[in-house]
């Protein structure tokens, strides 16, 4: 069959995660309006035994997070785990916010990119927000850099295009093995994705600076058989972001919790009973042993 691994890189918030899900038809990576959402590389897989009269194919992403100026030891991570994986792959899409201006963040990655000889395809995110001659003009300014293999117009969110971008990228795969089963959707198990859709909620409720110092860990998860007793701990950083998140009279905490909860039954096809504490471990995000603790690092 075709197969083959294809990196998914970008700066924060230009909608990687979203277009992953998109190609897959279902949630496997969280998504948010604030950046710096993905932590880990996210594998995604997309099989399609039909294609080619049968021979099928296997597209499998690695969604990185994105790339960024660093502020503490797990940003400085974060952004290695990113530049390790494109130099690891068959193809390297390169997503840009098109409803955004052009900066130095671009420029770095773009320097960075031309490296590495793998084939490159610029994918403009969220195209539905364009004007077309504002679209056209971007399409021309990346086209006369002479970086890219293809240039594609998407809206991850609405799924504008992506169909015709897995066809393409399908046409870059080389005869290869399946390296994974068919009704494989990703490599990590359920216990890391019901994290990510706790830290996703924490995400949505709570305010600018708390989420970045949050890491969610599942200390017990026990399938029974009508329920999936589920417990996990939220570690912040300080007593004070402890406060916000249980929120007065723990409805914070609680809402988080519910919405979580919901989610998580969806995703399992069961019900389930979901407990949740908080705990504070200061300065985390700099300490090298929490963060490989944290699974963020390799030891």
């Amino acid at each position: 069959m075709k197969s083959g691994f294809i990196g998914i890189i970008g700066r924060p918030n230009v909608g990687k995660s979203t277009l992953l899900n998109q190609i897959l038809g279902e949630k496997i990576a969280i998504t948010s309006s604030k950046p710096q959402t993905t932590r880990n590389r996210i594998t995604g897989i997309y099989t399609d035994m039909e294609y080619d009269n049968g021979n099928g194919r296997q597209l499998i992403f690695l969604d990185t997070p994105g790339i960024h100026k660093p502020k503490n030891k797990l940003g400085a991570t974060i952004n290695e785990t990113a530049v390790n994986t494109y130099k690891g792959v068959d193809l390297i899409v390169f997503i840009i916010d098109g409803s955004r201006k052009f900066g130095s963040g671009d420029q770095y990655l773009l320097d960075m990119i031309q490296e590495v000889d793998t084939p490159k395809i610029l994918a403009i995110n969220k195209m539905d927000l364009m004007k077309p001659e504002d679209y056209l003009e971007l399409y021309n300014r990346y086209s006369e850099m002479n970086i890219f293999d293809d240039i594609y117009g998407v809206s991850a969110l609405n799924g504008t295009n992506v169909e015709e971008l897995i066809e393409r990228l399908s046409g870059y795969m080389e005869e290869g093995p399946m390296y994974y089963p068919e009704d494989m959707a990703t490599d990590h198990p359920e216990r890391f994705i019901v994290s990510e859709i706790i830290r996703e909620k924490l995400l949505e409720y709570l305010n600018e600076e708390v989420p970045h110092g949050v890491f969610v860990e599942i200390e017990s998860y026990e399938e029974k058989p009508n329920i999936t007793d589920i417990g996990a701990v939220i570690y912040c950083e300080r007593k004070s972001h402890k406060s916000i998140i249980i929120g007065k009279g723990g409805r914070k905490l609680k809402g988080v919790g519910k919405s979580a909860r919901m989610e998580i039954e969806a995703l399992l096809g069961t019900k389930v009973f979901l407990s949740l504490w908080v705990k504070v471990k200061e300065n985390w995000r700099d300490s090298d042993r929490t963060i490989r603790n944290f699974g963020y690092k390799d030891e």
